[in-house]
């Protein structure tokens, strides 16, 4: 008898997983930086514009924090965006969507120069806060993402604000709008939107620098190897300051607004990375994981760097065991973010190379597909098949194949590569894979994550996610 497998297409995951996004499917997004606090800020805005035809970018806020209490600096972010401008038009032989220079630079402003809830009440409107405000209440379905590179106190200002001058209708209306994603506590004002907002989808590993936030925070995988996160298994070479004077800085105007490390690279990208179309993550769903890392939603325990307990759950750390480029398996919430470095660092290089060379002599990522539905249901025992039919590349390169079992992302427990033997993939590396159904209790997930890999320079890999549903 030959199992059944039965597919079932889920019209929001298809559009959610689907390349080339269009407007009215990419992410709105506010970014606050406390940019000249440290040069990772500004790292991170030159990465961010290189995205900024896959999203759409309502504002660019300019705000304070711990590292920058009484003043901000919109006037640096100008000027990667007067440099984005001299390269754009190079951009747009490689994708389209880049926005205008000029609507950029309309969308810079900045939040208050106090620090923290020293900033929020009575009279400390701000052009960002009013901005912000503005920018929700706009007749527009979609969600609106508030990246908080630096503290979050010009958001929390516009929420006070609402809170006094609207109904407690109206205000969770409001609230139900945005996704905020913040790169740990960088002033007081974040567990005060927690506290006073339960309902308000919040992403961070919470905790203040000083107490030793940082060194426990996820967003530090994205670079943290020698400083803050001071962990094993990634490939620092690629993160370090010679691999970006090469790939980066050496590349036209923009390249040389990135500016040399101090830290650690750009601490603020994880903030957007899983906003970007590449098929790997889907931003409602941080549990599923990306390039920005992974998120359960829980309540976090009190520990020393935080600033209070905490009295609601929120999305926060999770861990991920992954095999370092040293061999062995490697288990944090670090891991989350840097199991990815590899392909996002070959993205970032990429864009570089498309902000100066003609569109023949760069590389562009392949188009990865699945020759069936992303939602799959098998019986334990069943073999389920999968296929990466379909995919090709714009440049005509090559293409290799990884299906990888994403384990942490489903519901489905199995041992991995440490603790025994991992689901077996058969044919892991090619077009077409299968794997035998485990034997469950009750109906489980499982992620299997399709990584498709160009031979260009630098290689590139977009993805696709697969989820099985297996029943008893």
């Amino acid at each position: 008898m030959v199992p059944r497998i039965i597919p079932i297409l889920a019209a929001a995951m298809a559009v959610a997983l689907c390349a080339g996004a269009s407007a009215q499917t990419k992410p709105r997004v506010i970014v606050l930086t406390d940019i000249e606090n440290e040069p990772d800020d500004a790292q991170s805005m030159v990465r961010f514009l290189l995205y900024s035809n896959q999203i759409e970018v309502e504002a660019l806020i300019a705000t304070t924090s711990v590292h920058l209490r009484n003043r901000t600096a919109p006037e640096r972010i100008r000027r990667i965006v007067e440099a984005y401008g001299k390269v754009r038009a190079n951009l747009l032989q490689h994708e389209e969507g880049y926005p205008k220079t000029n609507e950029l630079l309309t969308r810079i402003t900045n939040g208050r120069a106090a620090y923290g809830m020293t900033g929020v009440g009575e009279g400390m409107d701000s052009p960002g806060s009013d901005r912000i405000i503005e920018i929700v209440d706009r007749d527009d379905p979609r969600p609106v993402w508030v990246t908080v590179w630096g503290g979050p106190n010009t958001l929390a200002q516009a929420l006070w604000k609402l809170r006094a001058t609207r109904s407690p209708e109206d205000l969770e209306k409001f609230v139900g709008k945005l996704r905020v994603y913040t790169i740990s506590d960088q002033d007081d004002s974040g567990p005060w939107l927690r506290r006073t907002f339960p309902s308000l989808f919040y992403i961070a590993s919470p905790g203040y620098g000083s107490l030793g936030a940082y060194h426990q925070s996820a967003w530090c995988g994205i670079s943290g190897d020698k400083f803050h996160g001071r962990f094993v298994g990634a490939d620092f070479a690629i993160v370090d300051n010679p691999w970006l004077d090469q790939h980066i800085r050496s590349k036209g105007p923009l390249g040389a607004e990135y500016p040399h490390t101090e830290y650690l690279m750009e601490g603020d990208t994880p903030s957007f990375l899983n906003l970007i179309d590449n098929g790997l993550s889907v931003p409602e769903r941080p549990e599923w994981g990306g390039w920005g890392g992974r998120y359960e939603y829980y309540t976090p325990r009190p520990r020393k760097h935080s600033p209070e307990p905490e009295l609601r759950s929120f999305w926060t750390d999770a861990a991920d065991e992954v095999r370092g480029v040293d061999g062995n398996w490697h288990e944090s919430n670090k891991a989350t973010i840097w199991r990815w470095r590899q392909a996002y660092q070959n993205d970032f290089s990429a864009r570089m190379d498309w902000t100066i060379k003609p569109r023949a002599a760069a590389n562009h990522p392949p188009l990865a597909r699945l020759g069936h539905p992303d939602r799959l249901k098998a019986r334990a025992g069943e073999r389920v098949e999968l296929s990466a039919e379909g995919s090709s590349d714009p440049d005509g390169d090559a293409l290799s194949y990884e299906w990888i079992h994403y384990g942490e992302a489903g519901t489905l427990t199995l041992a991995t590569g440490r603790t025994g033997a991992p689901l077996n993939i058969e044919n892991a590396k090619s077009t077409k894979a299968a794997f035998v159904a485990p034997m469950v209790a009750k109906p489980e997930t499982m992620h299997l994550i399709l990584a498709v890999t160009d031979a260009g320079t630098p290689p590139l890999t977009p993805y696709r996610r697969v989820i099985v549903t297996v029943y008893p």
